[in-house]
């Protein structure tokens, strides 16, 4: 089995970014209606703080042409992150990595894309995805499961729909858009503690 990729969401505070030192990516929020939207100068600062070899992601919710041209211009992301039906809509340049936000209960995309992330019907809200629909995706296509994930349970999402990934926002928060550097910490144990079971299950 490859590696667990893991996505910490939402961070916008340099205190969360040093939590999220284990993953292996951090989530920087476009979108004015969410509590972890950052402004672009912040998210400037921001960036730089993020350790070498982790992965930056920007993202969006229906963005803009003129928002995701700015975000891309400041911050030049390494993926971009919106909802599958949104990127049509969209121009982005050439060669520039996309993560497509696929939902419990909606009609997703044929063929599906060889990366995505497999979301619940709102992001941000702890509202827990399908996971058998997620697992079944996870077959064919590098999924990254979000939704409703927390340090408790991300050990049994992972065993249940075996993903490339995992992704969490509000499941390691204080109150709602505010981090807590504790249960980031523990979130990334609990879901490399998944991994290492798995590959140790694998190879008996």
């Amino acid at each position: 089995m490859p590696a667990l990729w893991i996505k910490i969401c939402g961070l916008r505070t340099l205190e969360a970014i040093d939590a999220a030192a284990g993953a292996d990516a951090v989530g920087f929020v476009f979108h004015d209606a969410s509590p972890r939207n950052l402004a672009l100068e912040d998210a400037c600062a921001l960036q730089r703080a993020v350790p070498a070899g982790i992965e930056r992601v920007a993202v969006f919710l229906h963005p803009s042409q003129a928002l995701l041209d700015a975000v891309l211009a400041a911050i030049k992301p390494d993926w971009v992150q919106t909802d599958a039906s949104d990127l049509a809509g969209l121009q982005l340049p050439a060669g520039q990595s996309v993560l497509p936000v696929l939902r419990s209960g909606a009609v997703h995309p044929r063929p599906l894309p060889p990366r995505c992330l497999f979301e619940s019907s709102s992001s941000g809200s702890g509202e827990r995805a399908d996971w058998t629909a997620a697992a079944r995706v996870a077959r064919t296509s590098q999924l990254v499961l979000a939704g409703g994930l927390d340090p408790s349970n991300v050990g049994e999402a992972v065993r249940a729909v075996r993903p490339f990934g995992v992704d969490v926002s509000s499941g390691v928060e204080s109150s709602r858009g505010v981090k807590d550097a504790a249960r980031i910490r523990e979130f990334i144990r609990a879901a490399r503690a998944a991994e290492q079971a798995l590959v140790a299950e694998e190879n008996r």
